[in-house]
């Protein structure tokens, strides 16, 4: 599932033939950088690929003053098949990506466990700090989210407290853990 292909047929099928920096001014006025895994820089390509495939197709070339020529392309009919398929696919496929401290914590140097808590707690850290740059965006791109926008954002941040609720059990299940690792070096060692 690819999300800027996602956005951009999408933008071509709801608001019609647009230009490239027409279509970068959507996705800046939209904020999708905040909410999605869609770069803005990266939209220019992303058109000539789907160009190429037939998704979208040049409606013509167009100059306004003294800016320079720019291709207008519109949503073809394969195009919106294709976006038939990736907005089912985006509702239907879940993605939880594997994080590389869970298999770190599995592979714990036994020499080292009492740098643990201080590791968790750098993380617990780092997510809070997450956190709080995501309530930022979302104050400051509020006025500008549709109804169901703000609660990609809200999930957003609710996914990264539920990770520090988890982190923080973590925390508190060290002692535990030293003793299970501990454990395992001496039977290891004979």
């Amino acid at each position: 599932m690819s999300p800027i292909r996602l956005f951009i047929l999408g933008a071509f099928d709801e608001r019609g033939p647009m230009h490239g920096h027409q279509l970068r001014l959507l996705a800046e006025e939209e904020r999708i950088h905040l909410w999605a895994d869609v770069s803005v820089g990266a939209l220019y390509g992303a058109i000539k690929r789907l160009a190429n495939e037939g998704l979208i197709h040049e409606l013509r070339v167009e100059r306004e003053g003294s800016y320079p020529e720019r291709q207008v392309f519109d949503i073809t009919a394969e195009g919106r098949a294709a976006l038939t398929v990736l907005r089912e696919e985006g509702l239907r496929r879940l993605v939880l990506k594997n994080d590389p401290f869970d298999l770190a914590v599995t592979r714990l140097d036994r020499d080292r466990l009492d740098r643990l808590p201080a590791a968790i707690q750098a993380r617990i850290d780092g997510l809070a700090e997450n956190l709080a740059e995501q309530q930022r965006r979302m104050a400051s791109a509020l006025p500008y989210l549709t109804v169901v926008e703000v609660w990609v954002m809200e999930h957003r941040a609710d996914r990264i407290r539920a990770e520090i609720d988890s982190h923080e059990r973590l925390l508190a299940m060290i002692p535990e853990i030293v003793a299970d690792e501990l454990t395992r070096k001496v039977h290891h060692d004979d």
